[in-house]
């Protein structure tokens, strides 16, 4: 197998809460212990409730701010810890689409110019190459440039400066595009032509894509694996058609409920009862399962075992030690898990009592999307 493009492990972002006077007030753990990799030409799905910490993940990713702790290599470097030039030249190869376009692109400034920006950065080619150039990506994303060249931001409509946002982002020839939030601001006919155009441009440019939304439904279209994101951990990942036909975790059954359905006749299936209560703080979040306190299916051993990351399915993982589609353990083998887990809290490690493939499946709890 190849190496992945990118391979994020145990990263850690946090940040410090000031209150008045300047004084400590307490700490965000706004990522903590994140693990993921992206492989060359792969679309990986990242989802999760407003505040979960994907955005902040992103930019962990690109060393801006720097990370706490953890590692993030890219195409066989190793970004955390690089000295300034070095990290440019490393951030060449990754961009970033943002949600609003026109909070990104700067008003004063015409599309050609917005488009060449990172070429001038970089000192590409001549000025005449340059001006080639940025023709041919306003021509690929589908703007003329006789038309469109010459326009600011504001004589743009949000898909017209979308576009102009994804060729100043293609203008280096990267590898990896994170796209955060980059549809969520558009409208339903522009989001699919957006879409759209960002699936031609894998398929001809063989780039990679980490899809940052908060839309299940959404990012079922565009990525090959999806990753569930809750409270600043990781809780669920897999290939895109099994967790939406076989959710693992209890959190990602309640987004897939959240899901409305096109279909009026269609029974939809109650989110009371897949999750209920507010996210707790990122600044004092609960012990063991961060998801517990919200969870119907949670039992003791969620507040003093923290589930880690395992395989359930076929490349399929969930970080939850009552799955969805596994009936929970016996009370007195839950009692047993948790005396070992009081006598040995520095090892954050749950084996099941019963192996996985022998418990019986349970009927899921939501209706199987479309």
């Amino acid at each position: 197998m190849s190496e992945p493009l990118l391979e994020v492990s145990n990263l850690v972002q946090e940040f410090t809460v000031r209150g008045g006077g300047g004084v400590k007030a307490g700490v965000v753990h706004a990522v903590s212990g994140v693990s993921f990799s992206v492989e060359p030409g792969e679309t990986l799905g990242l989802v999760g409730e407003t505040g979960s910490g994907k955005s902040t993940l992103a930019r962990a990713v690109l060393q801006a701010p720097r990370p706490k702790s953890g590692s993030v290599r890219f195409r066989g470097t190793e970004l955390v810890g690089l000295k300034h030039r070095q990290l440019v030249r490393a951030r060449r190869h990754m961009q970033l689409v943002f949600q609003d376009p026109f909070g990104s692109l700067d008003p004063k400034w015409r599309a050609r110019a917005l488009v060449e920006e990172p070429l001038v950065a970089f000192k590409v080619g001549s000025k005449g190459e340059r001006r080639r150039r940025v023709d041919e990506l306003l021509d690929v994303v589908g703007l003329d440039p006789s038309r469109f060249g010459n326009r600011r931001p504001r004589e743009l409509s949000g898909g017209q400066a979308q576009r102009v946002a994804i060729a100043r982002a293609l203008a280096l020839d990267p590898s990896l595009i994170i796209c955060d939030e980059a549809v969520s601001s558009l409208d339903v006919l522009i989001r699919a032509q957006v879409l759209n155009l960002l699936e031609r441009l894998r398929s001809e440019l063989g780039l990679a894509y980490l899809f940052i939304a908060h839309d299940l439904a959404l990012v079922k279209q565009v990525s090959d694996r999806v990753a569930v994101m809750y409270l600043g951990k990781v809780v669920e990942i897999g290939p895109a058609d099994s967790l939406y036909r076989e959710p693992l975790h209890p959190y990602t059954v309640a987004l897939l409920a959240s899901i409305p359905s096109p279909d009026p006749e269609q029974p939809q299936a109650p989110v009371g009862k897949a999750i209920h209560g507010e996210p707790p703080s990122p600044i004092d979040p609960p012990s063991g399962c961060r998801f517990r306190t919200r969870c119907p299916r949670a039992q003791d051993l969620c507040a003093t075992l923290e589930p880690p990351l395992r395989e359930l399915a076929a490349n399929h993982y969930a970080a939850c030690h009552f799955p969805v589609t596994v009936d929970a353990p016996a009370p007195e083998a839950s009692a047993e898990e948790a005396a070992r887990a009081e006598s040995t809290p520095t090892v954050p490690v749950a084996t099941p009592t019963v192996p996985v493939a022998t418990q019986p499946s349970r009927p899921p709890t939501v209706r199987r999307p479309s």
